[in-house]
This record gives structure tokens, C-alpha cells and sequence, in this order.
């Protein structure tokens, strides 16, 4: 794995001139900006949403159609979002998917204070801001990539990473307050947030090369056919997507188990949050867990740790003893996700990167609804313990096989 070296030269890039510190690069820091005010937008959303749904119709089931509906647009219009960016001018494809997100998002305000708000229009936004997803996740990951050296380019991910996390651990009781205050008040800041994402992708000029210069070998699922195709990332993701969808099944038995023992909801709001908190934690330590260990071990080690936290939630000391296992198990989550980046994203050819990303994104967040589903399908029927235990046996199951591949132990950072 190349290294950059602390003390002696500077570092530098590949034309031998030192390079400039990533907190003076403005054009990254300003696509990281509208990144963060977007993310910290849609995890109030996520609470601001469902509540406001709650109030105008007082069904459960309508509160969490927002979610659904979002995520289904997001799956459905995530093929297409990567070819997209392998076949189109990537930084238009992001002004354009940015504003319209902007735009919808600016209806819900605007509708509240006209008094014409209806559950119809709420939930075409959420089919408008998850196909916007589609479209501005790939694009928005590789024009990162284009505006930081590769020297820097861990450094810059780290960044992402707590951005991700902090947005995770501010958003909902942003949300939660601002909604105390008054409707609109939530969704006015997701609405900035879209405001400012969109300013950000119209003011920072990015390389766009390999995209719109012609059409682009393969088709849309040429990203799949890719991570099939590769002997080192099929096991690889496997266990990735195993692990994303057992951590999701997760939430429901805890919060299940901690009412059950008495727990308010500011309490279980507080233990979940352990997960945001790992998370910022984790991504101080994604350069040494990457120097420590190689790819494959990394993969395992981490995983394993989680097998056993699962039955944390069982022991006593109840909402603390859920914060701080889901702190440790997210401390090196940050450090997994910066080595997909760097073993797929990095080596993958531009003009296939787009769909690639695409790809990876979608596998990923399949495990969110099959894990919230086949949780709350488990605990209609078993115990939140059985339950636990079940995701906690399936994530084993799934570590075994790739444990015995001296191929993935042996991986090594690619130079």
C-alpha cells in the first residue's frame, strides 16, 4: 500500500510538485460543504418526513412510506444514474439532479405555508429526491476523486466520513426540535441544504474526462457484470452485503428490547446514536487500520467483532450497553467503506467508473429494507433475542467461507 510518509520531503504528486494541503484545496472543500449540508438535509428529512406524514394522516404505516417510496426510486433509477454519469458530462448531470432536488424539496415550505400540502405531493417528492440520489451519488463520489490527488486521497475520504456520521448523529434531533418549533421550520432546512448543495456543484469546474467524449463500451449493467466477474471483490462484497443487511436488522429488536425494558424514547434515540459516534471515532483511524492490516483482514477482523456484539443488547446495563456496542462496531465501518473505495473505485477505467459505483451503491443498500423487513418478519414470530441471534448465526455463516480464502487473506493495498 503506497503510504504518505510523515516528516522528511513534503508530499507530491506525479508530476513531482508538492502538494497543495487538502484544507486549501477549495474546490474540494466545496463540494464537501454542499455534500454535508445536503446529507445533514436528508437526515432530517428522514425524521421530519415520517413525522409530518404521522400529523396529517395518524397512520403508522403512512409515516413510513416516505422512507420506502424514497428508497424505491433510488433502486429503481440507480442503473441508469451510473450510466448516466459514464455517458454524459458529469458535473451537468450534477447541477442538473442537484436543482431539481433543490426545487422539490422547496415545494413541501412553500406548500405548508399556502395551506395545500397533501399526502399525493409528499410522496412524489420522496420518488423525486430518490431518483435525484440515484443520479448524484455516483457523479458526486467521482468528482472527488477528480479534484483530490490520489496521494490524498484517503485523507479526503476520511473527511467524507465524518461528514456522513456527524450528519447521521445532528440530523434527527435537528429535525425533532425544528419540528417543535413549527412545520415548516424542518423542512426549510432541508430545503437550504439542497440550496446549497446545488451552489456548490454550479461554482467547483471538475475533470469530466471519459464522460461525453463518445459512448462508452457495455451497457448499463456493465457495472455488475464487473464485480461478478472479479474473483477478489465477489467475496468481498458478499460479506459486505451481509453485513450492511444484518446491521440494519439490527435497530428493530434493540428498540424492541430496550421498551420492553422500560426505556423512553429520548433513551433509545440516545443508544442508537452510538452508532454516529463510532462512526466519527472510526474515521480518525481509517490510515492506521489501513497501514495495520491488509484488505482481506481488515474485511474479516472487522466483521467477526460484530458477530458476538450482537447479543450485546442481552446483557444488562441496557441503553448504555447498546451505545457503546454499536460504538465499537462502527469504529472500523468508516475504514471498510474507504477499502471498497480503493480497491473498486480507484482501479476500475473512467469510462466504466460511473456504472461500477452505481453498482456497488445499489447492492449496498438492498440490504437496508431486506434487513428491516426480514426483521420485522422474524420478530412477529421469535423473540428479540432469537432474533439477534439469527442475524448474528446468518453474518457467521456468511464469515465463514470467506475466512477459509487464502486469496482474501492474502489480499494486499493496491500500489
Amino acid at each position: 500500500m503506497a503510504q504518505v510518509e510523515v516528516g522528511g520531503a513534503p508530499p507530491q504528486d506525479g508530476a513531482g510538485q508538492a502538494l497543495v494541503p487538502l484544507r486549501r484545496n477549495w474546490r474540494f472543500q466545496a463540494l464537501w460543504a454542499g455534500s454535508a449540508a445536503s446529507m445533514l438535509g436528508a437526515r432530517m428529512a428522514d425524521t421530519a418526513y415520517p413525522l409530518l406524514l404521522l400529523a396529517m394522516t395518524g397512520s403508522s404505516a403512512m409515516a413510513g412510506a416516505f422512507g420506502g417510496v424514497q428508497m424505491t426510486a433510488s433502486l429503481v433509477f440507480g442503473v441508469h444514474g451510473g450510466s448516466t454519469a459514464d455517458r454524459h458530462d458529469r458535473r451537468t448531470v450534477l447541477i442538473i439532479a442537484d436543482g431539481v432536488r433543490c426545487l422539490v424539496t422547496c415545494s413541501i415550505p412553500v406548500a405548508l405555508w399556502l395551506h395545500c400540502l397533501t399526502v399525493v405531493q409528499t410522496l412524489l417528492v420522496a420518488v423525486v429526491i430518490g431518483a435525484a440520489t440515484a443520479y448524484t451519488g455516483p457523479t458526486r463520489l467521482l468528482a472527488v476523486r477528480s479534484v483530490v490527488p490520489k496521494a490524498q486521497l484517503r485523507q479526503a475520504l476520511s473527511q467524507d466520513e465524518a461528514r456522513a456520521n456527524g450528519s447521521s448523529l445532528l440530523g434527527p434531533p435537528i429535525a425533532g426540535f425544528l419540528f417543535g418549533v413549527g412545520r415548516q421550520a424542518p423542512f426549510l432546512g432541508t430545503a437550504f441544504g439542497s440550496l446549497v448543495a446545488f451552489a456548490a456543484a454550479c461554482v467547483v469546474r471538475f475533470d469530466t474526462a471519459g464522460a461525453g467524449g463518445g459512448r462508452p463500451r457495455g451497457s448499463a449493467l456493465e457495472g455488475f457484470r464487473y464485480l461478478v466477474h472479479s474473483r477478489d471483490l465477489r467475496p468481498t462484497l458478499a460479506v459486505a452485503c451481509v453485513l450492511n443487511l444484518c446491521s440494519t436488522a439490527l435497530v428493530l429488536p434493540v428498540i424492541v428490547l430496550l421498551r420492553s425494558h422500560g426505556t423512553h424514547t429520548g433513551g433509545i434515540g440516545l443508544a442508537l446514536s452510538g452508532e454516529a459516534v463510532g462512526g466519527i471515532l472510526g474515521a480518525l483511524l481509517i490510515g492506521r487500520l489501513h497501514r495495520l492490516m491488509g484488505p482481506g483482514k481488515l474485511l474479516l477482523a472487522s466483521t467477526w467483532i460484530c458477530v458476538p456484539l450482537f447479543f450485546a443488547p442481552l446483557l444488562p446495563g441496557g441503553a448504555v450497553t447498546v451505545f457503546l456496542a454499536l460504538v465499537v462496531t462502527m469504529l472500523s465501518m468508516p475504514a471498510l467503506r474507504v477499502m471498497v473505495d480503493v480497491l473498486i473505485f480507484q482501479q476500475v477505467e473512467d469510462e466504466l467508473r460511473g456504472r461500477v459505483v452505481a453498482a456497488t451503491m445499489m447492492l449496498f443498500m438492498l440490504g437496508v429494507p431486506a434487513g428491516m423487513f426480514g426483521s420485522g418478519l422474524l420478530l412477529d414470530w421469535f423473540s428479540p433475542g432469537a432474533t439477534l441471534a439469527f442475524f448474528a448465526a446468518l453474518l457467521a455463516a456468511a464469515l465463514v467461507p470467506a475466512t477459509l480464502s487464502r486469496r482474501l487473506r492474502g489480499a494486499v493495498w493496491p500500489a
